[in-house]
């Protein structure tokens, strides 16, 4: 195999790299006067299982769609020039969102993703925590991995539960799969009850509303607080507020793609969320370094389960 990452952050790229045993393949970047940029392999990917890295996540430097067209240029060029196989290794997985219809008109912005993936000849696709599993596995016809990022939160939670009642809750009806399943691998990993909660949560036209309903029990519970991402920070905020009036003795936010736009280090510095982990899958750079948030923030490691991934499907491909 070759891992090629064009993460411009090499922490991640680096950390799969070691869990591998591989160093990362070398590649040429080329940046033109106009803005067009030229990506190359700098060995012969010629019969090769090759896996890009590349997090979609808009930065100073580049933005989502400006990552995807380089990625999507750079999986071209390896299967024009003989890699047997190309998977892209996409943690954070832009367009995600919007996957379907809410409004007249609307676009299906993952399904058109998909297709500029196929387009290009991308063989499998592995991502962490994708918005909406059901729609992210039908919205693409070349093979999937969907990583649940829960598993990169396990080694926390365990710490942090101590002897205490828990709960798994989800910040809206949407996100209820994701924490059940949670809730039953915490069970299993900690051979004790947990349990299960919901807040309810309206989103339209960017607004968000909720009259703080919460199904189910957290009374005198710690209760993890389960999302795909944080941009604004105002889900989690009005979920854990609603979740400590019904009772709860602490709010632990745990979200797989922490993007913190806008006032989100001043929403998530709320007392009402004792801590927040996130994933590596984008680093928090939005996040002033002085800012209350940095205090209370956990990242957990992504690499372990994209390298865990990467192996297993190496292996079906050898079988």
């Amino acid at each position: 195999m070759i891992l090629f990452s064009l993460d411009p952050d090499a922490t991640l790229a680096q950390a799969l790299a070691a869990a591998l045993g591989v160093t990362l393949a070398p590649h040429e970047e080329r940046h033109f006067e106009d803005g067009e940029c030229k990506l190359r392999p700098l060995l012969d990917p010629r019969g090769s299982d090759a896996f890009v890295l590349h997090s979609l996540y808009g930065d100073a430097q580049s933005s989502p769609h400006d990552k995807l067209c380089r990625l999507l240029m750079f999986i071209a060029t390896l299967r024009e020039h003989g890699a047997a196989r190309v998977t892209a290794v996409v943690p954070y997985l832009a367009y995600a969102r919007k996957d379907r219809q809410t409004k007249a008109f609307d676009p299906v912005s993952l399904r058109y993703v998909a297709q500029l993936f196929e387009a290009v000849g991308t063989n499998q696709l592995i991502v962490l925590e994708a918005h909406n599993v059901a729609a992210f596995q039908n919205a693409f016809r070349c093979p999937t991995i969907h990583l649940e990022a829960h598993h990169a939160f396990n080694a926390q939670a365990a710490e942090l539960a101590g002897a205490d009642r828990l709960a798994v809750a989800s910040p809206d009806p949407g996100g209820v799969k994701r924490a059940q399943l949670w809730r039953e691998s915490l069970e299993a990993l900690l051979l004790r009850p947990v349990g299960f909660a919901m807040v309810d949560k309206r989103r339209s036209a960017g607004l968000v509303s909720s009259d703080n309903l919460v199904a189910g029990e957290v009374g005198g519970m710690r209760v993890f607080l389960i999302d795909d991402l944080v941009a604004s920070g105002e889900t989690l905020r009005r979920a854990a507020l609603a979740l400590r009036r019904a009772g709860a003795r602490e709010v632990v936010a745990c979200v797989a793609h922490g993007l913190f736009t806008g006032p989100a280090a001043q929403a998530l510095a709320d007392d009402s969320i004792a801590r927040i982990i996130i994933a590596d899958s984008v680093p928090p750079f939005r996040l002033p370094l002085a800012c209350a948030l940095r205090a209370k923030l956990t990242i957990a490691p992504a690499a372990p389960l994209l390298a865990q991934a990467i192996k297993a499907s190496l292996a079906a491909g050898s079988g």
